[in-house]
């Protein structure tokens, strides 16, 4: 059997890397790569489903199951995980606690980005801040007119309005015209910035005591595998599976192998045993099965936050050939 040619965008991370260089291959594909930002691929892919198969948001691909499928179907491989308590920055001169945000103007650059959906999350579960006690305002961070990549429909109760005609939500934090900043880039700032930090002075202590208290690593990417090839070629999602999975395997390996750190950065070791004593060895895991819970309370609070048009249930977001692997 010919192998498919098939086009891959995916970010160039670790995990990835193995599918990149092509040490792991996709069982009956032979891959053109490209790396790219997650912003390039979710533009091309969700505008023009230009990629075979590639990284997706999360939020942008639940909006598209609840209203029927897109023109991916998805793949468990969570390319991409965060804890966001860093991706919320405030005006320190006014903004002291989570609290303080209720009637306040917070920028975001899409109201729908998974990074949002998330901290919007841990705002109203620990804090009591809920979506409607904000005012939202949509620009971009370093480009001005940043639109919606796709349709949303919010609830009637949440306000978001559009930043002023040629200015930035990063100018705005600067400039002391909104009160905070969600996004999952930092905002661009000039040097020495006064009055602009992380609302969790500390935000590594506040996503450890996170994880301890709801077990939750939020996910933030997914692969996707275009539709018509998936219904064409039935195995090709679960061959997708097992090349991210086995990539990402590779990656850990390397990153385990301490003989000359494989990072420019201090203390990867230990770091390392840091992650694993608080999250477990498998702390970076694909599947359905072992992300149920995270894939659960995520998709609650897309749909709570008026942008799934439907309640979605994690099984929906998934090609059945990824649903289980087998074992030896």
């Amino acid at each position: 059997m010919a192998k498919l040619s098939l086009s891959v965008a995916v970010g160039p991370y670790d995990r990835t890397r193995a599918l990149i260089d092509g040490s792991v291959q996709i069982d009956g594909v032979e891959p053109a790569c490209m790396t790219l930002s997650p912003e390039e691929i979710f533009f091309r892919a969700l505008r023009h489903a230009e990629f075979d198969i590639c990284e997706l948001s999360l939020s942008s691909f639940t909006v598209k199951t609840a209203s029927g499928g897109g023109p991916y179907v998805g793949v468990p491989a969570f390319v991409s995980r965060a804890f966001r308590h860093t991706s919320i920055y405030v005006r320190t001169d006014r903004i002291k606690k989570p609290e303080d945000l209720k009637g306040k103007k917070v920028g975001v650059p899409e109201y729908q980005l998974t990074a949002n959906v998330w901290a919007r999350a841990i705002l109203e579960d620990d804090y009591g801040v809920k979506p409607s006690d904000i005012h939202w305002i949509r620009g971009g961070i370093e480009e001005a007119g940043r639109p919606e990549k796709i349709s949303i429909n919010l609830p009637k109760d949440v306000k978001l309005d559009n930043a002023p005609e040629g200015k930035t939500i990063s100018a705005m934090l600067a400039e002391g015209t909104i009160d905070g900043f969600i996004a999952p880039r930092p905002p661009s700032l000039p040097k020495n910035t006064p009055h602009v930090g992380w609302l969790f002075p500390d935000p590594v202590a506040a996503a450890k005591d996170y994880f301890k208290r709801t077990g939750i690593f939020p996910i933030m990417h997914l692969v996707g595998v275009r539709r018509t090839l998936a219904e064409q070629h039935p195995w090709l999602p679960g061959a997708v599976f097992k090349a991210f999975s086995q990539a990402k395997d590779a990656a850990l390996d390397y990153l385990s192998d301490t003989s000359a750190t494989k990072v420019t950065l201090p203390f990867v070791e230990e770091r390392l045993a840091e992650a694993r004593a608080l999250m477990g060895e498998d702390f970076w895991s694909y599947g359905l099965e072992a992300n149920r819970k995270t894939l659960e309370n995520f998709l609650k609070h897309h749909h709570a936050q008026g942008l799934s048009a439907r309640p979605v249930k994690p099984e929906e977001l998934f090609h059945p050939g990824t649903h289980e692997q087998f074992k030896v």
